[in-house]
């Protein structure tokens, strides 16, 4: 059972996709990373992470996150973004 975690995700494959799909891609990059490391059944991330990789448009999402994790009673992993990073 996991409590509660902080990652720091790096998003630099995110770079690789073409300009213009950089923060879909790392947004993909964040749900494969966390399905990886926590080896849960569905992830559900909050709107502060989708506002702070989209919050330089679609071609320049940061190069890392760092998330705060928590696992509900259904199994299902909730991720939000840590305080102060925003």
């Amino acid at each position: 059972m996991l409590d509660e975690r902080v990652y720091t995700i790096p998003l630099r494959r995110a770079k690789s996709a073409p300009r213009w799909k950089r923060s879909k891609r790392a947004i993909l990059e964040i749900r494969l990373f966390l399905l990886r490391h926590t080896k849960a059944e569905g992830i559900i991330l909050d709107s502060s992470i989708n506002e702070k990789i989209w919050e330089r448009g679609a071609k320049k999402p940061p190069s890392k996150i760092r998330v705060k994790v928590a696992e509900n009673e259904d199994g299902i992993i909730e991720a939000k973004l840590v305080e102060g990073e925003s």
